[in-house]
């Protein structure tokens, strides 16, 4: 995994690399989503093999962080030849998050930056906050970005009983608000301009107020990995599963200006026979999907927490780790 910024644009990519391929699924739930090359990778997707993944900010013009990738990908002699072609393919999805911002400035090189996050992809702890993908997120925009709070990138990884390891990787750029789901106590979001975090109520009030032409613009997106030999319908379940981690820790999630979107990948080749840490083998179809999807909804959640804690404020948008919260 790589990161790649632009500071003075507070926008960034973040690219996963696949040493061989790997299968994919993806399950998009936001009413605004903007994504590459996804329709292989849903249920009616014959192949859905996977050489990469991104995240990517900058809106619809993140989508270029592809090219990059690809380049990349190809001068390291990856790709795979198809059909008797002499030419190298190479698998790539993604989808892109909205952090444009409000001033006139110059757009970003998102296809360079898909470059330099491909090339600086390694398997060294991964850079979370404001990094990457992560670099200009926001939460909590339902009462205007005045009063927003910075976003991050995220991860979390746990070993699963019997072997195996699932994993998450979450860009945090969500209308809602980011609540901890074991406190219930939120960690950053809308911050009333009395103090305290706004909830549902507040955004309605607000929006009978001042409605405005142009509505919170958002998105959080998950990697989940696992090494487990999962199939094509496991992933799919595993994708249905993870996104219960974002409408846990983001209130309100997957809402009609989100492009919330969740890919699963397996980095295994599929076995005959399924996955089961124990004697017998699996006791009904789709147990092992269970199993998997039940963490990766708990590293989503964790994963989400530690992108908006790890995050840096700046001037006019405060991190959960520096602003002091008033009580609620």
């Amino acid at each position: 995994m790589g990161c790649a910024e632009d500071p003075g644009r507070t926008t960034g990519v973040t690219a996963v690399l696949f040493p061989r391929t790997a299968r994919g699924a993806v399950e998009v739930r936001g009413g605004a989503p903007g994504t590459f090359h996804t329709d292989a990778l849903g249920p009616s997707g014959c192949f859905g093999v996977l050489g990469a993944l991104f995240l990517s900010g900058g809106s619809l013009y993140g989508l270029d962080a592809a090219r990059g990738i690809r380049r990349r990908v190809l001068e390291r002699g990856g790709g795979v030849r198809v059909f008797g072609s002499y030419d190298r393919l190479v698998g790539i999805s993604g989808a892109i998050l909205f952090d444009l911002p409000r001033a006139r400035k110059l757009r970003a090189d998102y296809e360079q930056l898909g470059y330099r996050a491909a090339r600086a992809a390694s398997r060294d702890p991964v850079p979370t906050g404001s990094r990457g993908a992560g670099t200009g997120a926001t939460v909590g925009k339902f009462l205007g970005r005045d009063h927003a709070m910075k976003g991050g990138l995220g991860s979390s990884s746990r070993h699963l009983p019997g072997g195996g390891q699932v994993g998450a990787l979450v860009a945090v750029n969500a209308v809602g608000n980011v609540v901890d789901p074991c406190s219930g106590k939120v960690v950053a979001g809308a911050r009333k301009p009395g103090g305290g975090f706004a909830g549902p109520d507040d955004m309605f009030r607000s929006l009978r107020r001042h409605p405005r032409s142009s509505p919170p613009r958002g998105t959080s997106l998950a990697i989940i990995a696992t090494d487990l030999p999962l199939s094509r319908r496991d992933l799919l379940r595993v994708a249905h599963a993870a996104h219960d981690g974002l409408a846990r820790s983001i209130v309100p999630s997957h809402s009609s200006t989100d492009g919330d979107s969740v890919f699963v990948v397996s980095t295994t080749p599929e076995s005959r026979s399924s996955f089961w840490p124990a004697p017998g083998g699996e006791p009904y179809p789709g147990a092992v999907a269970d199993l998997v999807g039940a963490h990766a909804s708990e590293v989503v959640v964790e994963a989400v927490l530690e992108g908006v804690r790890s995050a840096r404020g700046t001037r006019e948008l405060p991190s959960a780790r520096e602003w002091d919260r008033p009580a609620t």
